[in-house]
């Protein structure tokens, strides 16, 4: 066939990408072994009813048409409430596009920013699809790392040192995936001054910002930020809807206006019953109080679980769907640790370096099984951990 173009060809390098452990444990389990799998952000739970009556009487109620381009007027005035109640800055619904998920806000934002040849910074550790996203505008990016032992806190002062004469946005996510680390008012407010000093863009992911174990703060609500922030946001991890495929993107009236276009070419707008059954979520709150207290009770589970115990340190962790454990005393190379437990005790985590080499020497646990299997799985980790140093010694 002819050649691909090289736009979409290195969207994502060949060779290895970090999630073998959790693809070979997912093919185990689906064969039939009984293995715990904290390997990955998905919810447990279905989406909540309300919700779910909402989009069948949309559908019945005939909308199943196009929508405009931007999101149904509805949509986008629920969406600019949340965004206040979010960031902390009256928003109103021309600073709000609507998007199908978090990732094509995320997409959305860096088509927006960058031209090719563009530098970013991006603070690790990162999601995932970080780098993919940047190579997929052909703008270069660097890398760099917090320090565990500051809790996985952005330095603005290692930040500052990363940016080029061509440098146009940095790329944060509080609370954070994969730490659970909750950037503190203090660093954001070091990485606001490098963005106004250096005329920058701060690309904001803010998707968890309703399980945060602290205050959550948005960098949008600072001094001078608001004309130069645009925040990342979805109803996935907060509302219980990860299948539905909604977010949005929050801004500058005018950038958001831009981006419509964007909308035009790629997505042609969102689908018509999801979006009305979105709204009513988003108005009535469907889930979020629960979704929250519900993975509060499994974070706090699990840490009292596993503090206390021999050579295995908790990092971060103070929100999000995640803990970020040190397991470096027990195996330097987080890899072959999460192999070796996936093997041993049948539990499947991601290695702290998929994300990042800030995280190398960690293990991310996923919250997302019920309370008794958290339990279960911080016993296996601690018996697994004392047999591997007995058999190291």
């Amino acid at each position: 066939m002819p050649h691909p173009s090289s736009r979409i060809s290195n969207i994502i390098p060949s060779g290895k990408d970090g999630w073998e452990v959790h693809f070979a444990a997912w093919q185990r389990k689906e064969a039939g072994e009984p293995i715990i799998m904290l390997s990955v952000g998905d919810h447990d739970f279905d989406t909540p009813a309300e919700t779910v009556e909402a989009c069948v009487a949309a559908v019945r109620g005939g909308h199943h048409h196009y929508t405009p381009l931007p999101g149904i007027p509805a949509l986008r005035d629920a969406m600019a409430h949340i965004s206040t109640q979010c960031t902390g800055v009256e928003t109103g619904a021309d600073e709000v596009i609507v998007t199908p998920g978090g990732q094509a806000a995320l997409y959305a934002a860096v088509q927006g920013v960058l031209d090719r040849g563009d530098h970013a910074i991006v603070v690790a550790p990162y999601y995932a699809t970080y780098p993919g996203t940047f190579r997929a505008a052909e703008a270069d990016f660097t890398v760099v790392e917090t320090r565990a032992a500051n809790g996985f806190q952005p330095d603005a002062t290692a930040i500052e040192k990363a940016v080029r004469k061509n440098t146009r946005a940095i790329l944060i996510n509080t609370p954070n995936n994969p730490t659970g680390a909750v950037y503190t008012r203090a660093a954001l407010e070091g990485l606001a001054d490098v963005c106004r000093r250096h005329d920058l863009w701060l690309l904001s992911d803010e998707v968890y910002w309703t399980l945060g174990g602290g205050e959550h703060v948005s960098p949008r609500a600072l001094p001078g930020m608001a004309e130069r922030t645009l925040v990342i946001n979805s109803m996935s991890k907060s509302h219980g809807m990860t299948g539905w495929r909604l977010g949005w993107l929050t801004g500058p009236a005018d950038f958001i206006a831009l981006t419509v276009n964007l909308n035009l070419v790629t997505t042609y707008g969102l689908t018509d019953f999801v979006s009305h059954a979105a709204i009513e979520a988003l108005n009535n709150g469907y889930g979020v109080r629960e979704i929250a207290e519900r993975y509060a009770r499994r974070r706090t589970v699990f840490l009292d679980a596993v503090r206390g115990m021999n050579d295995v340190t908790v990092r971060g962790s103070e929100g999000g769907m995640y803990a970020m454990l040190d397991i470096s005393a027990v195996e330097p190379d987080d890899e072959k640790f999460a192999w070796a437990f996936l093997d041993a005790e049948k539990v499947a985590v991601m290695p702290g370096s998929s994300f990042g080499e800030a995280a190398a020497g960690h293990i991310r646990i996923s919250l997302c099984q019920p309370e008794d299997v958290l339990r279960e799985a911080a016993s296996r980790l601690h018996r697994f951990a004392s047999s591997y140093r007995s058999k190291a010694a």
